[in-house]
């Protein structure tokens, strides 16, 4: 009895250093813009939420360029892309809802199509009638819809390892696992560990050697801004994947097709399954490059980019 009686309370004594050590309460909004949101970011009052956004080249752009991130990430992910296209094309970026400094959606709802209205939302408040619109993963997956939903608002379509298909991973990262399990990811949204984060950005990099301290300090900041971690439980515990898969094929603009050869999140064999579901699509497979190639390589795969552009204006 007293050895059960010592080992309860080590393991009492254990609970309680671990939520000491990994102790992490939410942060306001306003103590991460200065960091995070330095010009050109903006906020937009939008459907409830101040969005982040940054609207960034000419504003005279007849086809402007909108990159949606995906499940987690922000719009900082397409900094190296928007850095090489603003010279001469308008490009907007935006965290959507439950990510980022946009933080959660008043009505809890992240399911696809209230993503398609909030893009839409944007690009009414923004004034840009017809648009090139890309993504990755998540965000790949709200492109293709608003494709289909608003076809006169879209003149191209870029998929980056797109979500869309009931797909299998051959890895997933560990702070998408936990978030998955109701009991734990509710106690995660007081609870995190930056080494959760570092682990979980490496997973998805085809080269985690590519993967800095100052990268994992930015998913990590964003990660515990208020909100945001009780919104990616309720984005995972509202997922339907492949919920709109048999419309794919339904896409009618010109599109172009990146994937990571090492993305073991969403399989090289998805972006495949695009290109073959999409009539006249063009799939680039980039070498070495894991789930969020425009984040690993910037300036590899915006030249692709680049070229397809070209054709569409």
């Amino acid at each position: 009895m007293r050895l059960i009686a010592l080992v309860s309370v080590l393991a009492v004594l254990l609970l309680v250093a671990a939520i000491a050590a990994f102790w992490a309460p939410d942060r306001p909004v306003d103590s991460l813009k200065a960091r995070w949101a330095p010009p050109p970011s903006r906020f937009v009052p939008l459907q409830g939420m101040m969005v982040h956004v940054r609207d960034q080249g000419p504003r005279d752009d007849p086809l402007p360029i909108v990159l949606l991130h995906g499940t987690a990430a922000s719009l900082h992910t397409w900094e190296g892309w928007a850095g090489a296209l603003d010279r001469t094309r308008r490009v907007i970026t935006m965290d959507l809802p439950g990510f980022g400094l946009t933080g959660p959606d008043p009505d809890g709802d992240y399911r696809i199509a209230r993503y398609v209205r909030f893009v839409t939302g944007l690009l009414d408040a923004l004034g840009v009638r017809r648009c090139v619109i890309g993504g990755n993963s998540l965000g790949g997956e709200i492109a293709w819809n608003v494709a289909l939903d608003a076809p006169q608002r879209v003149g191209g379509l870029i998929l980056v390892d797109a979500a869309g298909y009931a797909f299998e991973s051959q890895s997933v990262p560990l702070g998408f696992r936990i978030a998955r399990i109701p009991g734990l990811g509710r106690l995660a949204e007081h609870l995190l560990a930056r080494g959760l984060i570092e682990a979980s950005v490496r997973n998805v990099y085809g080269d985690p050697a590519r993967v800095t301290d100052a990268l994992v300090q930015r998913y990590y900041e964003l990660t515990l801004r208020a909100g945001n971690r009780r919104a990616l439980g309720e984005r995972f515990a509202q997922m339907k994947p492949g919920e709109n898969a048999a419309r794919i094929p339904q896409v009618a603009v010109p599109t172009l097709i990146l994937w990571g050869a090492r993305d073991r999140l969403i399989p090289p064999a998805y972006g495949e399954r695009f290109a073959r579901d999409i009539k006249g699509s063009v799939l680039v497979r980039f070498d070495g490059l894991g789930h969020v190639p425009q984040e690993e390589d910037p300036q590899r795969t915006v030249a692709v980019v680049e070229r397809f552009l070209s054709g569409q204006r």
